[in-house]
């Protein structure tokens, strides 16, 4: 690891990458037009690392430098202050560590479909804690790839990848555009379209036949709406999850978890 760098004013423009972290417009306007992201905490970090991604440059908290002396690579790390990391991000950096990272071409929704067997189709879903969330489920309850409608949030923005804890660096992802006509192309590619809504004439996920779960793609819509009339309409099946004592619906992260085991847990 190059020498820490001590970065004493929060102006110095050698930490831009990490200036103003809680301001989502800004951040929108910065991170992908220059190709980067930024990772939140030590695990997260690595994580990004072994996913391959290549780090532009580390801030630490000058007293966790021993967390990131091992890193073995040459990017800068700049040392700071918790006071200075503090206001040069806007939030209390509790975990001590950020990195910014260079971001990777996205595959193609067809690269997605053709490797691909159980997936995840994300519509409207803007809300960056759920996207994050949902991205954990499915890397640890077996889905195999991601599709998002163009209008989701960012899952590198730098808190979807730290309420996935960096599985977002673990599933592939992928935009699926035009919306929702392509949906088409990925029952072409042999999968079943699933879209998951509290419609009364929806089928219990648990009800699914064989054939129905050979290749599924699970449909899941923003928080409150839900999906939107046009992707249940093109879809092969609606599903839900049975309901008890007069709930209605579960917070999207916390369906698609057990939409995902249902999908994916051995008959």
């Amino acid at each position: 690891m190059p020498s820490p760098i001590p970065i004493t004013d929060p102006d110095d423009e050698r930490i831009a990458d990490y200036r103003a972290l809680t301001d989502l417009e800004l951040r929108t306007r910065w991170e992908p037009p220059n190709g980067l992201f930024i990772a939140e905490g030590e695990l997260v970090l690595r994580r990004a690392l072994r996913a391959g991604y290549r780090v532009r440059s580390v801030l630490v908290d000058e007293k966790r430098l021993r967390q990131v002396n091992d890193l073995g690579d040459d990017a800068p790390v700049y040392a700071a202050s918790q006071a200075v990391l503090d206001a040069i991000t806007g939030f209390h950096v509790h975990r001590g560590v950020l990195a910014s990272f260079h971001r990777r071409p996205l595959p193609t929704a067809a690269e997605i479909l053709v490797g691909a067997r159980r997936l995840a189709i994300l519509e409207d879903v803007n809300n960056h804690t759920n996207i994050g969330a949902v991205f954990r489920g499915a890397a640890a309850l077996g889905m195999d790839g991601v599709l998002l409608s163009p209008t989701c949030a960012d899952p590198l923005y730098r808190r979807s990848v730290r309420v996935s804890m960096g599985e977002v660096f673990a599933v592939p992802y992928a935009r699926l555009e035009p919306w929702p006509a392509a949906l088409d192309e990925v029952r072409r590619a042999g999968f079943t379209l699933l879209a998951m809504t509290p419609a009364p004439d929806a089928l219990p996920i648990q009800l699914l036949t064989a054939e129905q779960r050979a290749r599924p793609a699970l449909l899941l819509g923003a928080e409150g709406a839900g999906l939107t009339a046009a992707a249940i309409a093109a879809s092969d099946q609606a599903v839900v999850i049975p309901m008890q004592a007069g709930v209605d619906s579960l917070n999207v992260a916390a369906a698609a978890a057990v939409a995902f085991w249902e999908l994916c847990r051995e008959a």
